[in-house]
């Protein structure tokens, strides 16, 4: 589907200059002198490359659709990770690198989604929320006041995360995949 360049918008996935980009950040500018145009920084779906471009309004560009298909992660085999569609119970092998930092958020069974283009993986997108326990957490210093009084936690995947002073190891918090994050006491 053909899109104006200034109707690109952050998460939008575009082909450009052979390849698959998704636009990070966008900034329409109107100079005094000349024809508006979108200041776009993509990233590079497949190798992560970063790229400013300047798109005006009466370029056009091809904006991409992925199909997002539910899988399930099944295991770690060296440094590749194992997941099963739900719908054909086919097996893919994706390089732990391709999830990044977040694959330590992946536990056994945990259902993913993976964005694809043309039959290719692109991307995975975890849940937003995982429950972990708390293998290490510093004792509460006495005296501390109640603002900001965080302290460290090592996490069971070996994340490390900021917690409140209550919270003692061996218990379990849900933790936000997306900023590495404590949220709240698991149930």
């Amino acid at each position: 589907m053909k899109i104006n360049g200034n109707q690109i918008t952050p998460g939008m996935v575009i082909e450009h200059q052979g390849g698959l980009w998704a636009a990070v950040k966008t900034n329409a500018v109107k100079p005094g002198k000349g024809g508006a145009f979108n200041q776009v920084e993509l990233k590079n779906l497949i190798d992560g490359r970063k790229l400013n471009e300047r798109f005006r309004a009466d370029e056009t560009v091809e904006r991409v659709r992925l199909e997002q298909k539910d899988f399930q992660f099944l295991y770690a085999e060296g440094d590749s990770l194992v997941f099963m569609d739900l719908d054909t119970y086919e097996q893919i092998q994706l390089a732990t690198d391709f999830v990044g930092e977040r694959a330590a958020f992946l536990q056994d069974g945990m259902a993913v989604t993976v964005e694809m283009h043309e039959d290719r993986p692109i991307g995975v997108k975890l849940p937003d929320q995982v429950t972990l326990e708390i293998v290490e957490a510093d004792p509460v210093v006495k005296g501390q006041t109640a603002a900001s009084s965080y302290k460290p936690a090592k996490l069971e995947n070996g994340l490390r995360v900021m917690v409140p002073p209550f919270i003692a190891s061996g218990e379990r918090i849900v933790v936000d995949t997306n900023e590495v994050t404590y949220l709240r006491r698991a149930d």
